[in-house]
């Protein structure tokens, strides 16, 4: 393995990262760092979170600056505020010890005005949102035509969040013989299709493998019924006391609602989500790296940017429909060699994602059984002992209180102390444990039938493995769940509506908690299943409604089959009113003729007209009126 210097990193930048304790490159660090300190070397890095990956770009965008210049050198885009804010923190950390170096976060939802000011006094790096930064350029504030170094962190996300239209505006001014790194958890058709249009003869460098979830991850999930969920979370929680943990929701309220659970249960936790104001997201994600907070709950936007080396588990309060998702999610456990657990609680609706997270990822996921109540009040029991038998007494400090304290207990033995010691401690799971109500598992769809019928995969029949591509695209390849709706909207991919995308739009048009289940994306539509009782809300929210300047259509599914179905019939008679020839339908099949016939060009007699050829070509024309 090389050193720093090996790798050509200068001396004020090793001597600061020395100080951060970078002993060795990590293998991204050892791949990226010598080739971008290069002259037109693109590349693709598929790195998960946790790799080091900011110095791989960071180390070399410093090292490339002229600092006797006042003009932006580098951009670095990023998906949030917070990873702004982290990525600038940490080079500016790695920038110690350089004199001349200006770097300056750029983001959404600060004021506008400190970030113009210090742009128009000279930064060489910038480190942006994709949107604020356009904000900036169109100002004429940001001027990218001296830029030659240009990374896009978590591309991937960036992607899903719908913000491709801003990036190839923001490379669009940006000259073209420039470095150009892309990091990305996985590597997508858009990451693709972005490599191809602005990357030269690319690099790709793959840290672990293409779309696999960390190394030092175990994969766990927990089939209950849906309205289970929450007391599955809490034996998870209270089976691990000593977890530190992020449980990942897929709404804002959502979250808010799993984290005023747990604290009204008496758990260290708290929510992370957009309806936070910017203040409290600083601070709660400040107490949660400060392990002020145990457990903290989050939807997947909010919690980008913050980069946490010691998390043993991330649970998923229900899976995410982009696998890249699960991905992010994972990779924030099992870093720096350490284990981790990624644990996701689902539905019998959810189980077809876990087959398709285990082909993409290349491992299997363990099928767990919850703990016991008595595994569980053990476990706390042990807990509970440790930490009586680690509390330093301070002498010097109880001695006045002794002599009372002897006098209360005097009449108590041991035994009797201790049990209400630990009781006092560990009596709360006793109590709820006693009556805790029962979790029972429910049958997946690829249990066996009583009445013999053949068993049938969990993930559909072997006829319905057989539909064409053709059949899926036309009706949505996911059959509508129990209990559920789906539902048409005239957006697809091509119109940016990933799943990120949809769950936004869904929160900011409809009012109140909307469950969304499978989501089925085309081209240029999409299905989404939303309980039987919440779609005419939905529908009602959504239809008419405006995206990037195209009027949203959104109607049932089914009914909109119905209705076409109905329209080619209504044209079917139409020109069978107008042809020329004998309707091949009223030779074989009849009809109701007098229907059909309703005006036509001409007129039949009789009660039982001839639809021969003879009979046919003799009609006679209705006169003019």
């Amino acid at each position: 393995m090389k050193t720093f210097e090996e790798l050509g990193v200068i001396e004020e930048i090793r001597n600061a990262i020395e100080e951060l304790g970078f002993v060795q490159p990590m293998p991204v660090q050892e791949e990226v760092i010598p080739y971008l300190l290069g002259n037109r070397n693109d590349v693709i890095a598929l790195a998960q979170t946790g790799t080091g990956k900011t110095a791989a770009f960071g180390i070399p965008l410093l090292q490339r600056i002229d600092t006797s210049r006042k003009d932006t050198q580098a951009l670095v885009l990023a998906p949030t505020r917070e990873l702004c804010l982290q990525i600038t923190d940490d080079m500016k950390d790695f920038a110690k010890y350089m004199e001349g170096i200006h770097i300056e976060a750029v983001y959404g939802g600060a004021n506008i005005v400190p970030q113009m000011k210090a742009l128009r006094k000279g930064v060489q790096i910038i480190v942006a949102t994709p949107g604020r930064l356009i904000d900036l350029m169109n100002r004429g504030v940001a001027k990218l035509d001296q830029v030659y170094n240009v990374v896009l962190d978590e591309a991937d996300e960036m992607l899903n969040m719908g913000f491709s239209e801003s990036i190839d505006q923001i490379l669009d001014g940006i000259p073209e013989d420039r470095n150009t790194l892309l990091f990305s958890a996985t590597m997508s058709r858009e990451i693709e299709r972005i490599a191809k249009s602005y990357l030269h003869e690319y690099k790709e460098i793959v840290v672990g493998s293409r779309n696999e979830g960390a190394e030092h991850v175990n994969h766990i999930y927990y089939l209950v019924n849906a309205k289970d969920k929450y007391l599955t979370l809490k034996r998870i929680v209270d089976f691990h006391p000593k977890i530190f943990a992020i449980i990942f929701c897929r709404t804002k309220i959502e979250t808010q609602e799993v984290a005023d659970k747990l604290i009204r249960d008496g758990y260290n936790a708290e929510a992370l989500h957009g309806d936070l104001s910017q203040a409290q997201r600083d601070l709660t994600m400040q107490k949660f790296r400060s392990h002020l907070t145990q457990l903290l709950v989050a939807t997947d936007v909010a919690a980008r940017g913050l980069d946490v080396d010691d998390l043993t588990h991330v649970i998923n309060f229900g899976l995410p429909d982009d696998i890249e998702n699960y991905t992010h999610r994972s990779g924030r456990t099992g870093r720096a060699g350490k284990k981790g657990t990624s644990i996701s609680i689902i539905h019998t609706r959810e189980k077809h994602k876990v087959r398709r997270i285990e082909k993409e990822i290349g491992k299997e996921f363990i099928d767990g059984t919850l703990p016991t109540p008595n595994e569980i009040c053990t476990k706390q029991l042990y807990k509970a002992i440790a930490e009586i038998e680690k509390i330093d007494v301070d002498e010097e400090q109880i001695a006045p209180f002794m002599t009372d304290i002897m006098r209360h207990f005097q009449y108590f033995d041991k035994e009797d102390i201790i049990k209400k010691i630990v009781s006092l401690t560990f009596g709360r799971f006793l109590s709820y444990y006693a009556n805790a109500p029962e979790i029972v598992k429910p049958e997946s769809k690829g249990a066996k039938k009583e009445n013999g019928a053949r068993e049938r995969g969990n993930e559909g029949t072997r006829e319905r493995r057989k539909g064409t591509a053709r059949e899926r695209r036309s009706s949505g390849s996911q059959q509508t769940e129990a209990g559920f709706r789906k539902l048409f909207i005239n957006l697809g991919k091509n119109d940016g509506f990933y799943p990120g995308e949809v769950m936004q739009y869904i929160n900011k048009h409809v009012r109140g908690h909307v469950e969304v289940g499978h989501i089925d994306l085309l081209d240029t539509i999409s299905y989404i299943q939303v309980p039987e009782e919440e779609a005419p809300r939905v529908m009602k929210y959504l239809d008419g409604t405006t995206y990037k300047g195209r009027k949203v259509r959104c109607n049932d599914a089914d009914e909109g089959k119905t209705a076409n179905r109905q329209r080619a019939q209504d044209g079917r008679k139409t020109a069978i009113r107008k042809s020329r020839s004998v309707p091949k339908s009223f030779q074989t099949k009849g009809g109701d003729w007098r229907e059909l016939m309703k005006g036509a060009p001409f007129k039949l007699k009789g009660e039982n007209p001839d639809f021969s050829e003879e009979g046919w070509a003799r009609r006679k024309p209705r006169k003019k009126k």
